[in-house]
């Protein structure tokens, strides 16, 4: 008797306990539940992500590279030379810059480059300047 009595007891503080902290079987259920909303939730938003960045692709990459610069100041221009990667097949355009000793933009040129079954390849541009320049440079290249 005295072992049945004192399982009742432990179960009746066990209750009042759980009671106090909140602990009841309707809120066990809903805690379940919020567990699984969120991993549905996060499973989403992983699997969104995974397509998203499958989806998205390998784009083909341009890449110049200034290899060197010749003034000519007498003839009022700057020789830029650089050399260009894009993979083959794809036709290119490049601004080339022409700067004072300031970093002053004197001169520019976009440069339309046609495509080539060869990746790697090199160029030489002259551009007209409106006052003397201090060096040249290739601006950006992208796909045309």
């Amino acid at each position: 008797m005295e072992v049945g009595r004192s399982r009742a007891v432990a179960e009746q503080q066990t209750d009042v306990l759980a009671a106090r902290y909140g602990r009841n079987p309707r809120n066990r259920t809903r805690d379940r539940w919020l567990i699984i909303g969120a991993a549905i939730a996060f499973a989403v938003v992983l699997v969104a992500w995974v397509v998203w960045a499958g989806l998205d692709g390998q784009k083909p990459t341009v890449q110049a590279t200034d290899t060197g610069h010749r003034l000519l100041n007498d003839e009022r221009a700057v020789e830029v030379s650089w050399t260009l990667s894009v993979p083959p097949g794809n036709a290119t355009a490049c601004v080339v810059q022409a700067l004072d000793e300031d970093f002053t933009v004197v001169g520019w040129r976009v440069v339309e480059i046609p495509a080539s079954d060869r990746h790697l390849r090199t160029f030489t541009e002259r551009v007209r300047v409106a006052r003397e320049a201090n060096t040249g440079l290739i601006s950006s290249c992208w796909l045309t």
